[in-house]
């Protein structure tokens, strides 16, 4: 049975921070990461300071051999299928059949894409077509763009494009679930809307050149931006009580603690901000939490 103070659970930007402040606040410390990140697609993170433009995969990895440096930090490829217990004694079991006794959990998950079934999609995401203009807006700037989503989530995305780019149509692959005066929102900005499902989007080596309709309606273009349809990384924040917002994202005060006495969330599995350096700055906040409140309750032990 290996004892630690804290798991971390996910080892994306948000996982790998926090094990970098609870390295340097000398926890013992384990992060579990099961190696498949969600932006495993993509070939550059942008937006981060100092890092605009790595690949995820060496972003990963420096930040993994910067954790190396922290003797009472240890990092296992593994998934965490169990968890039991409570705060000061959680009891997690992985995959391969590791025990682990912690005192705090730290989920940093983060969440996955659902299939939306569109034929092509695949090929093409993370290479031309992507879901944060933050991310990749600069990349696509006034360039003809295809932006499939529908609804209110169209309607909060559409003026939020349109600072990089006014050329884009929107298809909505199905009904658009927009009031008439949306409709003619989108009309007066010049946006044509296809509401036709897509029948394919055609790319050669993942970048996009048409979406096709059902009704053979070629639209010309060079990226997408959609809407993508997201679960959690893993149900165990909900199994053990967690509160899940109506968002669908594990409910968190303003240092990542959750309804659960020493159950924190970190990074996407908490927050609706997609962005790296977002997720990096709330593992970090959340790290400092838990080792603030593992510091105050040896202190109290000795009094």
């Amino acid at each position: 049975m290996n004892k630690v103070d804290v798991v971390i659970i996910g080892g994306g930007p948000a996982g790998l921070s926090a094990g970098l402040i609870l390295g340097r606040a000398r926890k013992q410390t384990i992060v579990i990461d099961e190696g498949r990140p969600r932006n495993a697609v993509t070939r550059e993170a942008h937006g981060f300071l100092t890092r605009d433009g790595i690949s995820p995969g060496e972003f990963r990895r420096i930040a993994k051999e910067q954790l190396r440096v922290y003797p009472s930090v240890s990092q296992a490829e593994d998934t965490v299928v169990s968890i039991t217990g409570e705060d000061g004694y959680f009891l997690l079991e992985t995959a391969t059949g590791m025990k682990i006794a912690s005192k705090k959990l730290l989920f940093a998950v983060g969440m996955k894409d659902r299939e939306l079934g569109i034929p092509g999609l695949a090929e093409v995401y993370g290479k031309s077509a992507f879901v944060c203009p933050y991310c990749d807006g600069w990349e696509l700037r006034d360039e003809p763009l295809v932006v499939i989503s529908r609804g209110a989530a169209l309607m909060h995305f559409a003026p939020l494009l349109s600072g990089w780019t006014k050329r884009f149509v929107v298809c909505t692959n199905g009904p658009d679930e927009l009031s008439e005066a949306e409709r003619d929102e989108l009309r007066d900005h010049h946006i044509p809307l296809f509401d036709t499902p897509i029948r394919a989007i055609l790319s050669s080596e993942g970048m996009v050149n048409h979406v096709v309709l059902e009704d053979g309606t070629e639209i010309p273009c060079t990226g997408i931006f959609f809407k993508s349809e997201l679960v959690p990384g893993t149900d165990l924040p909900q199994s053990l009580g967690c509160r899940i917002s109506d968002t669908g994202v594990i409910a968190v005060d303003e240092f990542g603690k959750s309804s659960v006495p020493g159950i924190y969330a970190a990074g996407d599995a908490s927050s609706l901000m997609h962005q790296s350096i977002a997720a990096a700055a709330s593992g970090a906040l959340a790290a400092a939490a838990i080792n603030g409140e593992l510091n105050r309750e040896a202190w109290q032990k000795t009094q």
